[in-house]
């Protein structure tokens, strides 16, 4: 080759490998940190659903138990979680709900459908994808405004029993009011503090609902705002523990009567650790 072909050719593929290290580093750069994340914490979790499917070695789209779709039993909820009600799509992440029978592996017949994530496992036996002791949790979120919905944005134990539980974000009958809970166990048995904040229209817009959670405290924020914080040793947990984000259907009281389908969706998920 020619010397000036050479170094043309050569200034081209410099130019273009400064380009994707560019869009690399774009890609690689860190969201600002929130104040209550301490200097020294690096994000060490995140999707920002920037792409057109659900990251797989991220995110399962079941509980732990996960058996052609699943449940959660304890809590008499309507629907039956699919995968096909979760999608990604526009920079977010959709957890989808729409009234329509759907039998169970469990036998039981559901009058909903809807979607979930966690980080755990697809399968009691497997590993889970992501397990978190201590750290900042946050999401941005925007619940639906449909009666007898059951958003939640929560964290349950690797071992896959609870307690204990962080529940960084529940809507329980009214959608103005975010309740924030942890469940732990004390000689009586399943214990829990709760608090509640509001009222604020929350389904209008994507709001920021985190977690601290330390050997010495954990403590709730929405909008960035400290609204609820616990640092009884008993009530603080110490193992390692899943995210999981959901679209459950009726609540206590409320089930959904009127409405077909809802839907929630999250712009991202973080997480910052020591």
């Amino acid at each position: 080759m020619p010397v000036r072909r050479l170094r043309t050719a050569l200034a081209a593929a410099a130019a273009a490998l400064a380009l994707t290290v560019g869009c690399g580093a774009a890609d690689r750069e860190q969201p600002p940190r929130p104040e209550p994340v301490p200097r020294d914490w690096k994000l060490t979790f995140r999707d920002e659903f920037d792409g057109t499917e659900l990251d797989t070695d991220r995110w399962a789209t079941c509980y732990d138990w996960n058996q052609d779709g699943c449940t959660n039993s304890g809590n008499d909820e309507e629907q039956w979680y699919l995968p096909g009600q979760v999608s990604v799509g526009d920079g977010h992440l959709s957890l989808n709900a729409e009234r329509r029978s759907t039998r169970g592996s469990d036998d039981k017949t559901y009058p909903w459908r809807s979607g979930m994530v966690s980080t755990g496992r697809d399968d009691w036996y497997a590993e889970p994808r992501h397990v978190f002791t201590y750290g900042y949790f946050e999401a941005s979120v925007r619940i639906p405004a449909e009666a007898g919905m059951f958003p939640a944005f929560w964290m349950m134990p690797a071992s896959k029993f609870t307690p204990p539980e962080l529940d960084i974000m529940e809507f329980l009958e009214r959608t103005d009011r975010v309740m924030m809970y942890v469940h732990w166990r004390s000689p009586d048995g399943d214990q829990r503090a709760r608090a509640g904040y509001g009222p604020v229209d929350f389904p209008a817009k994507h709001h920021v609902f985190a977690l601290l959670w330390t050997p010495d405290e954990v403590s709730w924020y929405v909008d960035g705002v400290r609204r609820f914080r616990v640092t009884e040793p008993e009530r603080i947990p110490h193992v390692p523990m899943e995210v999981l984000i959901n679209l459950a259907v009726g609540v206590p009281d409320s089930p959904p009567r009127s409405v077909d389908s809802a839907r929630m969706t999250v712009d991202w998920v973080r997480v910052w650790q020591r």
